[in-house]
């Protein structure tokens, strides 16, 4: 069985259990359901474009960071000039811990996207009541109208939506969405190869209208110049800083590379 099929047989399960135990009327009641989010699109146009994940591990490369501290790491993305920061939620397949993302809320105040595997309306309330300001939405794993209602859903509660892809079929038929940005992972969900030039050639597809966000394997800044030149303003970056001892650290080079080069910075704003 492919990987995607059997995370998201693991997601119906925790969905199933999680609406048992906290109903939604239970999750509008949480002290974030009403807070206002932040927005990403304005921090890409006043920041630098990156978006700097917080994972443990992965499918694909396994124990990335297994003691990574998430106020330690989220607060010195925010520190270093990150412009948002994703935070895996899923515990089977990347080693969330339960209290991650609500540690992270409490550490910053600049966007947050939970980063998991959305495939239920309960997911986007539950989503909210977490305190993201952001939600990703896989094109790979929902129908067009599945992610047309969970799009509709996740706005009117207030939060802005990544929709990402992996193939040109996807950005033709999931544009009637309507989503805030367009992710090109450049990784293959399936055998886990990353591959630079089809992300590149994606981009072509995606209106201008329209925020592009480059997503893995993102390992250095020659590679990170390259999508700016094809059009992308973001750039979800994990693995490759999780993997150092100090990932904001890594995280700030990023950043100061893009601040010293004025042809990158003008290509974000």
């Amino acid at each position: 069985m492919k990987i995607l099929e059997t995370i998201c047989q693991k997601k119906t399960q925790e969905i199933t259990f999680n609406k048992s135990t906290y109903p939604i009327e239970k999750l509008q009641k949480s002290k974030h359901f009403n807070s206002k989010c932040y927005s990403l699109k304005d921090s890409l146009k006043n920041e630098n474009g990156i978006i700097a994940e917080f994972k443990r591990k992965s499918p694909s490369k396994g124990i990335i960071n297994a003691r990574a501290d998430v106020n330690e790491i989220t607060s010195g993305y925010e520190q270093n000039g990150a412009s948002a920061i994703s935070v895996l939620t899923d515990t089977c397949f990347f080693g969330a811990l339960e209290k991650d993302f609500e540690e992270a809320r409490s550490s910053v105040k600049i966007p947050l996207l939970r980063k998991d595997f959305i495939i239920d309306e309960y997911q986007i309330f539950e989503t909210k009541a977490m305190g993201a300001d952001i939600v990703l939405l896989i094109a790979r794993i929902l129908t067009v109208e599945k992610a047309k209602t969970l799009c509709s859903i996740a706005k009117q509660l207030g939060m802005e939506v990544l929709l990402e892809v992996h193939a040109s079929n996807e950005i033709e038929q999931f544009l009637e969405i309507e989503p805030d940005f367009i992710g090109v992972n450049n990784r293959n969900l399936n055998s886990f190869e990353v591959n630079i030039e089809n992300s590149i050639q994606l981009a072509k597809l995606i209106p201008n209208n329209i925020i592009k966000i480059a997503e893995s394997g993102i390992e250095n800044t020659t590679i990170m110049k390259t999508f700016i030149e094809n059009g992308f303003q973001g750039f979800l970056i994990g693995e490759f800083f999780m993997k150092h001892e100090k990932p904001f650290e890594k995280c700030g080079e990023f950043i100061n590379f893009l601040s010293n080069h004025s042809t990158t910075k003008s290509a974000i704003k």
